[in-house]
């Protein structure tokens, strides 16, 4: 090991290192300043229902490696923000069905630097107890 560090400093020098790390820092800085699309799973909390939707975000790279560095969080939504619906289906009675379009209106506000353009699908959720 020792000979083949030695033969590295006979032969590599330092001032090329140096100008090989700074050159792949400023190719790396210049590639998360294009436009990029990918997916997350986003985490949400309803009015305490906890679930996960795969939304496919697009944005300039700097922005969504931002994102997905605090993707832990769960986005509090209100159901009051949303529109939905009762479900009909049999077996699913004091279900909620989600509008898709206005969940992901929700959480475009909350990432304002990205587009959101898709988001997966929605599980129901229940209908919350009514306080007394």
């Amino acid at each position: 090991m020792e000979s083949i560090i030695a033969w590295i400093k006979r032969y590599v020098s330092p001032v090329f290192l140096i100008m090989l790390v700074a050159a792949f820092i400023l190719w790396y800085i210049s590639k998360l300043s294009y436009t990029y699309t990918t997916d997350y799973t986003v985490k949400i909390n309803t009015d305490g229902e906890k679930y996960k939707v795969t939304c496919i975000f697009e944005g300039v790279g700097t922005n969504l490696v931002g994102y997905h560095t605090n993707f832990g969080k769960t986005l509090r939504i209100p159901l009051s923000e949303l529109k939905y619906k009762r479900s009909r289906e049999e077996g699913h009675e004091g279900m909620l069905v989600i509008d898709p379009l206005s969940l992901q209106q929700a959480i475009a506000v909350r990432f304002s630097d990205v587009k959101i353009v898709s988001i997966g699908s929605i599980p129901e959720i229940p209908t919350p107890k009514e306080n007394d």
